[in-house]
């Protein structure tokens, strides 16, 4: 089994998400074509890991709550992203977290745009 099989899985259970493949050849989903997640390919990130939108400010309780199973390198911690062990998050957690991703990348995916009221003329 590939080790995006369940990310991808629950992952197309949101609206509006495809399952891609990156330049590189590692998989990817995006929301309204905007990154939701992947697996992790910088050099920093361990084998088996997945990256995933989340905002700055809240990261840290995934942080503290979970460090076994969530951290970030110095590459990607100025990127709104966490890092996830795959091997060690429960599936229902990885749910919430791809919800939680899915928003974010909806509503950048979507830009000001969709936030903006028509126009009449």
């Amino acid at each position: 089994m590939d080790i995006f099989d369940t990310v991808r899985a629950i992952g197309l259970t949101f609206p509006d998400v495809v399952a891609e493949t990156k330049y590189d050849g590692s998989p990817v989903l995006k929301a309204h074509g905007s990154f939701m997640a992947g697996i992790a390919t910088h050099e920093s990130a361990e084998a088996d890991t997945l990256v995933v939108r989340t905002p700055i400010d809240d990261r840290h309780w995934l942080l503290e709550e979970a460090p076994d199973t969530y951290y970030l390198t110095e590459y990607y911690e100025r990127h709104p992203v966490v890092l996830v062990r795959l091997e060690r998050i429960h599936p229902d957690a990885l749910r919430d977290l791809l919800s939680v991703s899915w928003r974010l990348a909806s509503a950048k995916g979507r830009g000001p745009r969709a936030r903006q009221p028509e126009r009449r003329e």
